[in-house]
């Protein structure tokens, strides 16, 4: 298997991944062998809820979403996953089946570890599964937040909040603003924050007309004023 692919730029894929990041070269390339590498198109679903999970999965390149099918019968988002990021962790820890779904929502490229391999990586290297634990206590935290936030929150203040964590995972800063790559479409959303696409599109509409953002085209706009998206999901006075 080759150790490089076109995404590694020829550096070890493995250097971008947080869980692995305080590990020295001479560790990270003992990683490399047991690494098998996949690639998704758009799409493409790469894991289904109820499934057996027998890997751990690694983005190395593009994002995914990672979903539940309600009882009647929506699409309710959980996470949007991108570089560096993984899932497939339930069943590494136990005997679980997979808990939600994942969509490629562009091409990807992941890298995986069986769960055996897996094993043997955090008997030797412990601060792995010290980084997996700290990483999946972030997305519990992050998970109740949002869960409070639908109750208590309002709803511009769930959008900006939301828009900010596109501006931390999917921008670039341009000359007029951040420039923000939306990962998902409006009615994907909508489904995030549990609103209905109606409701997302007249609330971005305010907040265009307010010049705190500009809609370039459907998957990207520009934020003009990121303060007052922090006022407004409460993260600043």
């Amino acid at each position: 298997m080759n150790s490089l692919c076109h995404y590694c730029q020829h550096n070890l894929c493995i250097h971008r991944v947080p869980i692995f990041s305080a590990l020295n070269q001479e560790a990270l390339l003992s990683i490399v062998p047991l690494i098998q590498r996949h690639r998704y198109s758009k799409g493409e679903l790469i894991l289904c809820e109820g499934d057996a999970v027998d890997s751990l999965m690694i983005i190395n390149h593009g994002s995914v979403k990672a979903y539940r099918i309600t009882p009647d019968g929506r699409e309710q988002i959980l996470y949007v996953f991108s570089e560096g990021d993984f899932f497939g962790e339930a069943n590494l820890f136990g005997q679980q089946k997979a808990n939600y779904s994942v969509e490629a929502l562009e091409e990807v490229f992941t890298c995986s570890l069986t769960k055996e391999k897996f094993e043997i990586l955090i008997r030797e290297y412990t601060e792995i599964a010290l980084r997996i634990i700290e990483e999946l206590g972030r997305r519990i935290s992050v998970m109740e937040t949002s869960l409070q936030s639908m109750g208590v929150r309002s709803i511009n203040a769930r959008i900006a909040a939301l828009l900010l964590e596109y501006q931390d995972k999917f921008s670039v800063v341009t000359p007029e603003g951040t420039e923000l790559h939306l990962p998902l479409s409006r009615e994907g959303m909508a489904n995030s924050l549990g609103i209905a696409r109606e409701t997302l599109s007249r609330k971005l509409g305010q907040l265009e007309t307010k010049r705190i953002i500009r809609t370039l085209n459907n998957k990207t706009m520009l934020v003009l004023q990121p303060e007052s998206l922090q006022k407004l999901a409460g993260y600043s006075e």
